[in-house]
């Protein structure tokens, strides 16, 4: 059994895992120090905080399902990561100037649904372009730079 490093993965793997690790350096620094915004500077209670971050959260996990099947039905999976991708980066700005609990909420849901939208057409993505006895090791490479993007994003902000 070859190693890890001795393999070839597709470029797309590894455009794959830099966008990720990209992402995720964004998404982690403002998910990192937003509740202390929220709190400090906005003046929400801690229930707001949780309310938005549910909000959130439930939208990416609920929107999961419908873009991997819209993905499979559609077969476009390349544009409904981009589209993903783009939206979650797109929204960052937003944090920076909101003045209100409720522009917050909106962009991180904005952000979530980037996140929903994109996952499950990447994961298709990267079982498309990688041969099967590969698989493994490519979905290993791009979730750890996933992962060290989130591990990143807290330890830049």
């Amino acid at each position: 059994m070859k190693a890890l490093f001795a393999q070839k993965l597709p470029r797309n793997v590894w455009v794959l895992g830099f966008v990720s690790l990209l992402t995720d350096i964004n998404s982690k620094m403002v998910q990192s120090i937003l509740p202390l915004f929220l709190v400090s500077v906005l003046g929400t209670n801690l229930v707001t905080v949780g309310v938005i971050e549910g909000v959130a959260e439930s939208t990416a996990s609920v929107l999961k399902i419908f873009s991997g099947a819209l993905s499979d039905y559609w077969g476009r999976r390349k544009e409904l990561a981009v589209t993903g991708y783009g939206l979650s980066a797109l929204v960052t700005p937003l944090f920076a100037i909101a003045t209100t609990p409720a522009w917050v909420l909106l962009a991180r849901f904005a952000d979530r649904v980037g996140k929903g939208i994109r996952v499950a057409p990447r994961n298709a993505l990267v079982a498309d372009c990688t041969d099967a006895d590969k698989r493994g090791a490519a979905y290993g490479l791009r979730q750890s730079l996933d992962t060290i993007g989130a591990f990143s994003g807290p330890f830049i902000a």
